[in-house]
């Protein structure tokens, strides 16, 4: 069971860097897979505290969580908060589209570091 789970989050968490790694590369040109992953694993770990500690009020809650999430995009890429908006969205869209193939070759994973997904 935890060995299940360890896996389902590393796996998710491969998933959500190839994500941000080919958002970054279409919206501001550049990215290294490392630093996706970097910024996979402290986007989730952002998401998860943020979203406990705020994520509760209501309408600014989820907001509040989602601003964080882009925040951390901001930091690790250059472009400002408008192209971390763009990488984080394209994410969103790359990570739909991984798991919709996963999904159909039957291998179903929570994709980590990538919001709402």
């Amino acid at each position: 069971m935890v060995l299940d789970t360890i896996l389902s989050f590393v796996v998710g968490l491969l998933v959500g860097a190839l994500a941000i790694h080919l958002a970054a590369t279409v919206v501001v040109g550049k990215s290294t897979y490392q630093k996706a992953l970097v910024t996979a694993a402290i986007a989730s770990v952002a998401w998860a505290l943020t979203s406990l500690f705020l994520g509760w009020l209501p309408l600014v809650g989820p907001l509040i969580v989602l601003v964080v999430y882009v925040g951390v995009i901001n930091l690790q890429y250059p472009g400002g908060w408008l192209k971390a908006a763009g990488i984080g969205l394209v994410a969103w869209l790359a990570s739909l589209l991984v798991l919709a193939i996963l999904s159909f070759v039957g291998l179903g994973v929570e994709v980590v570091g990538v919001p709402g997904v």
